[in-house]
This record gives structure tokens, sequence and C-alpha cells, in this order.
């Protein structure tokens, strides 16, 4: 039996040149699933992404989705991309056996904790204070290009890498500091600034989208302190969640989220085509 991929549109050009096309997965013609290609609404249009793939009882265990993934690998290629993602719930094992024996590599977790209404009593000494402008404009330039560095560290080119990082900053934070549902704070203990903070506000929670440590300041509990603070916050706000994003590898951030009760929810991974 022949596993094949029938588009069922036309290819989708963004205005922002992205690209987008479903397809039935057939069996000798005849239809078993569906899958979902683009290209990644946050590296453009050189890292393809698997939106959704799915394979129809009875037609699963028996290596249609198998197929049907590197059948979208090809087209990807003949799109020009360089890489492959996918977005894998972590409580879909089929999916993460799958993507892992095609030789896709984790790239992130996704994380939620659910919060009480009690908030934290911070460290002694430790008080988190809003950023000033000036401030955020240092942050600002710090952050943009840490970013983009973490991306040349998966294989993004070095200025593809800089300019997805503006871009998505810019459309993240259009007002800049005033931004609506978004907070930059500074963690100080003692007086001195040990850390930062930024935490987006949504309709019941938070996400938190940058959380550090100074260096000089690293393996003394700051980043614990300043995730205290952020759930405070959350908590502040009447929310319920807080969720976050940790990249593989990153071994004391990943301790510190299961220690304080984060649950992973989703895994990201990711592919070259050579």
């Amino acid at each position: 039996m022949t596993t094949t991929l029938r588009p069922t549109e036309p290819l989708q050009h963004g205005a922002d040149g992205a690209l987008s096309r479903r397809f039935q997965v057939c069996v000798n013609s005849r239809p078993v699933g569906t899958l979902h290609l683009g290209t990644s609404p946050n590296l453009g249009a050189r890292v393809a992404r698997i939106v959704d793939l799915s394979v129809e009882e009875p037609d699963r265990r028996r290596g249609r989705g198998t197929v049907a993934a590197l059948a979208a690998e090809e087209v990807a290629r003949g799109w020009g991309c360089r890489q492959i993602e996918a977005h894998v719930s972590a409580a879909a094992e089929p999916a993460l056996h799958l993507v892992r024996a095609l030789g896709y590599v984790l790239r992130n977790r996704g994380m939620e904790k659910q919060l009480g209404r009690t908030p934290h009593a911070l460290p002694a000494g430790s008080r988190g204070r809003d950023m000033t402008e000036a401030e955020f404009e240092a942050w600002l330039a710090h952050e943009s290009e840490h970013y983009a560095r973490v991306w040349i560290g998966y294989g993004v080119p070095e200025a593809e890498a800089f300019e997805n990082s503006r871009i998505g900053h810019e459309k993240l934070l259009p007002q800049g500091l005033a931004t609506d549902g978004m907070r930059f704070s500074l963690l100080e203990h003692e007086g001195t600034r040990v850390g930062v903070l930024w935490v987006a506000f949504r309709d019941n929670g938070a996400w938190v989208y940058d959380v550090e440590a100074d260096a000089a300041h690293r393996g003394h509990g700051h980043g614990r302190t300043l995730m205290l603070l952020a759930e405070n916050q959350v908590i502040a706000s009447g929310g319920s969640t807080l969720g976050l994003n940790v990249f593989a590898g990153n071994t004391p951030a990943e301790r510190l989220y299961d220690s304080l009760g984060y649950v992973t929810l989703s895994h990201s991974f990711y592919k070259n085509l050579i």
C-alpha cells in the first residue's frame, strides 16, 4: 500500500511571506487522515511547521503518520525551508514517539502552574519594583540580542535571527514599556538590583516571557524569588494560571520550574532539513 499526500487547497501566501497548505493523507487514493503544513509564525518562511497531522482509526499504528511526516519534509524542502518544527502535546505519546523516531530534537517545553489565592512572602531583603523607561530601554536591547542568539544556537542564520527578534518584540510591545497587559519589573535584594521579570497578563492568567537573575547575582536563589514575584503579580491581578517556556538544556531553569510545581503541557521539536 502507498501512502501519499493530496492537496485539498492551493498554496496559501500570507502578506508577510508565510506559506500554508492543507493535505489529505491517502493510502492508495483512500483518505485516512489530514495534514496542515505551514511556515513558522515566529521564525519566518525558511522554517516549516507541522501545524496538524492526524490519522483516523483503524489506520493508526501502520506507519501512515510516519510516511506523511516524511512527505511533509519533502514539501517543506520544495518551499525552500531549511528546518521544520512540530509542537506536540505532552499527553500525545504516539506523536512524541513519532517525532523522536524521525530525528526531531527537543527545543523547548511549555509549562504551566495552577496558582492559589495567597501570595508568597518574598525572602527578607528582596522586593520587586516596576522598571523605569531608561531601565526598560537598556533591558530591551539586552533581551533582543539574547533572544536572537538563542535562535542562532538552534541553527537560524544570524541575520534572520536578529530580524526575527526585532519583529517579534515590535509585535509584542508596540507601545514599549506602556504596552497594555505587559509588566516589567526589577528584583532588588538589600537595595541592589539582582534580576528582571517580564510578565504578560491574559484573560485568566499570565505568561512569563523573561525571567533572569543578573549574571553577577546567580546561584543565590534570586531566580526562585523572581518566579514567586511573578506568581504574586498574577494572583494580585485575579489570575489563576502562569505559563512559560523553558529551552532544553537549561538545567537550572528546568529544575527550578519542576520544584515550584510547574507541569509540562507541550513540547516543541525541530529538525534540520538537509
